[in-house]
């Protein structure tokens, strides 16, 4: 992989948190003009780690937004994506799909127990949120937590380090949500509202406990 610059680097951090971005934006969050900005941009590139679109404004001329590549997708944890997908085909070639989902159950469990003894002695819907993107973030996940308007909670996670062995089977998916549900509690609604495996840059969970739900 090419080497950059740590602006550069900040820049396919953005791009990855907050998806695609104007040149403007990025001066701002790297605090450097906007020359400068062009300037990591261009290196970026030209090395195919960023793209770009130009997007027609209400007025004036249209407006460049830079996006990541796929060659800078690479460059984020994947968890080994080739050997996961070997392991899980022969797997499911040797014990078939019910073995699978025994041994995706089982990560579950053992994700839960990890999970269940983060999260004790934390009481409120936030404090338990903020933990539990906290720990997804140190698996690779790139998460982070933010209250949203009305008490509700976003828990986003911006990188799939398992989105190989995902696509692959998507029990995985469907796993990691209930263990979002088990692990926060009965009274606590979560509801998937953007999905990689869909075509969104990102997976997020809408957060709230069932009493509010009912309530909107």
């Amino acid at each position: 992989m090419p080497d950059i610059s740590p602006g550069e680097d900040r820049i396919l951090r953005l791009l990855k948190f907050r998806g695609d971005q104007t040149t403007a934006a990025i001066a701002i969050h790297l605090d450097i003009t906007a020359p400068g900005a062009r300037k990591h941009l261009n290196n970026l590139l030209e090395n195919d780690l960023v793209g770009f679109e130009d997007r027609a404004g209400r007025v004036g001329r249209p407006e460049r937004y830079w996006r990541l590549t796929d060659e800078a997708q690479k460059r984020f944890p994947d968890s080994h994506a080739v050997l996961t997908v070997e392991m899980l085909d022969s797997v499911r070639g040797l014990f078939g799909e019910d073995g699978l989902d025994r041994l995706i159950g089982e990560r579950e469990r053992q994700m839960l127990r990890r999970y269940d003894a983060a999260l004790a002695g934390l009481h409120g819907l936030g404090e338990r949120v903020a933990a539990l993107a906290e720990i997804r973030l140190q698996e690779g996940y790139l998460a982070e937590a933010e209250q949203l308007p009305g008490g509700a909670w976003l828990l986003a996670e911006n990188h799939c380090p398992i989105c190989a062995a995902a696509s692959s089977c998507r029990n995985f998916c469907r796993s990691e949500l209930a263990l979002f549900r088990q692990v926060l509690g009965d009274d606590v609604s979560v509801e998937r509202i953007d999905y990689i495996l869909e075509g969104a840059r990102r997976c997020a969970y809408r957060i709230q406990s069932a009493s509010e739900g009912q309530r909107t």
